[in-house]
């Protein structure tokens, strides 16, 4: 059976520079999901995300085929987050995928409890914050109003509540040395 590995965190958890080593050094098909916002410096379209516009999303929803979707009312307008069927083929194989938990519980319903394993990145908030304003800072046009909405809005998505209800037990901190998280993620999916 192929699986859907689901990485999670708060933002500035360091998710996306554990996807990109983890599918460097495994064999996993990357799922790249969909978004409606401008694509920001160092991402490239169907890498990081699909960039598409609202047109596109609203023939999907038309056609029946977003399995999630979340849509956030930013300072700079509505900005969506989809996963549509065509995103994902299973018969190709396993997947790597970054989402919130929203998205995982979502696809998790879809796919089922056995394809869709979670991978939840956690780091303390202190740490988390110092990280988002270092990347802020590296952008053209830094989006200082936005990031403190994302950095508030993370501490009720993945409340405790919340992590419990969609049954995430096993955390992997990313609080030291990166390496060792990457290290203990790709153990953990190999086992799987």
């Amino acid at each position: 059976m192929n699986h859907i590995f689901y990485i999670m965190g708060k933002s500035s958890s360091g998710k996306d520079t554990v996807y990109k080593k983890i599918l460097k050094d495994l064999e996993l098909n990357p799922l790249v999901l969909c978004t409606t916002r401008p694509m920001r410096e160092n991402e490239q379209q169907g890498r990081e995300y699909n960039f598409v516009d609202r047109e596109y999303f609203d023939s999907l929803m038309l056609e029946n085929k977003i399995i999630e979707k979340r849509i956030y009312n930013t300072v700079y307008g509505e900005w969506i987050y989809f996963t549509s069927e065509e995103s994902v083929d299973l018969h190709k194989g396993n997947y790597l995928g970054i989402g919130t938990l929203e998205s995982y519980v979502k696809m998790r319903d879809h796919f089922g409890a056995e394809t869709v394993i979670p991978i939840y990145i956690e780091v303390e908030d202190g740490l988390r914050l110092t990280r988002a304003i270092q990347r802020e800072q590296n952008e053209k046009q830094p989006k200082y109003t936005e990031m403190c909405r994302r950095f508030i809005a993370d501490s009720a998505d993945f409340s405790e509540e919340n992590l419990a209800a969609a049954g995430i037990e096993k955390r992997f901190d990313n609080g030291g040395d990166i390496e060792e998280c990457i290290y203990k993620i790709k153990e953990f999916i190999e086992q799987v």
